[in-house]
Parts: structure tokens; sequence; C-alpha cells
């Protein structure tokens, strides 16, 4: 199924595994997409601020991101690239263990969770491994995150997916608007714009 461009902005709420806002903004460059944003973040005990500007190309895979994070520990800034074959560079380095994703996820962000569902644009009852190039807040560190998706019966105008992380026991049903941009995401966030 094709999507709909995305809006020219969307903003989520927080809710449950930390309080807190995410505002995107979507814009064409060429032949590919980049997104910008913030979110704000109060999670056990601690408060951080995590900006963003993801480059992705016309199948919606990253390209390239930069992230930064503003926290009572001080000012961190990363920054990754990937090649169309799923190599990535972190800050400039090879990233061997990101071979093979084609996606970057912000721990930050709802937001991030669009890019697999737009460039994979499953069928329903089909099923995919999506592992991301996963930036943490606050200290930016860079992991491999094993994750998958199923599309299941569009309910609504909406479309919905089973969503599973097993490296940290996690697994909720997602459901998307018609631009491929994350509605409700049970525990983490919801969309209010």
């Amino acid at each position: 199924m094709d999507f709909s461009d995305p809006p020219p902005t969307a903003a989520w709420q927080h809710v449950e595994a930390r309080s807190g806002f995410e505002v995107a903004y979507f814009g064409p460059v060429e032949d590919r997409w980049l997104v910008q944003g913030c979110t704000t973040g109060f999670e056990d005990g601690r408060t951080w601020i995590v900006d963003y500007a993801i480059e992705l190309d016309g199948a919606w895979a990253t390209r390239a991101a930069r992230v930064s994070c503003r926290s009572e520990a001080g000012h961190r800034t990363t920054s990754l690239e990937a090649d169309r074959e799923g190599h990535w560079r972190v800050d400039g380095h090879a990233a061997p263990h990101l071979d093979g994703c084609l996606d970057v996820d912000l721990e930050s962000s709802a937001m991030t969770n669009a890019f697999p569902v737009h460039r994979l644009r499953l069928a329903v009852g089909v099923r995919a491994d999506a592992p991301a190039a996963y930036v943490r807040a606050p200290d930016l560190a860079v992991e491999r995150l094993g994750q998958t998706y199923e599309r299941i019966t569009d309910e609504g105008g909406q479309q919905r997916y089973e969503y599973a992380a097993p490296v940290f026991d996690f697994a909720c049903r997602l459901a998307y608007d018609d631009s491929g941009l994350v509605l409700n995401y049970p525990g983490i966030a919801v969309r209010i714009s």
C-alpha cells in the first residue's frame, strides 16, 4: 500500500514510559525526505532534550542522522551515515555491528517507527524483520535493535501492525494514519497533531 506524503508537522505526547513531548517537521528535498524534530523527556527522575535531523532516501531508508542531547550530564552529539547496502558509520567510524540495518530508531521518538513501515510497505498478513540503528537517550549510545513488524487487518482507515522488540521483551499493536505516521504506540506515545 502506498502512503500519502506526511503532513508538514506532527506531534506526540509521551505516555506511561516517560513524560514528554515530540514535534517533527517533514520536508521533501529533491528525491529525499528531511525529518527534523525535538523530543523532551522526564524519565526516572532525569530530564533531557533530544534534537534530530534525519535524511531519508526516496524509499524511506535512513541515509544520515544527526542527533544531539542536552541533559544534566551536559551536551552530546552523534552523527550516523548509512549506504545503500546497510553499512553504517557512527561519528565517522565504521560500525559493523549495525550492518544490515536500513533504519535509525531513536529511543526518544515515536516518529522513527514510521521509517520501516514506509520502507517495507507490507501487505496484510506479512511479517518482516527490521533491525535498526538504535540511538539511546540521553547518552546517545548507538546499538543494534532487532525488531519485527507484522501488518494485520486494517481498521477504521488505520493500518495496524504487531510490533516486537525481543531484547526489551516488548510487543504491542501500533496504529498508523494514511501517511504512515504512528497514531498510537501503547505505553510510549499518542499522536496529538
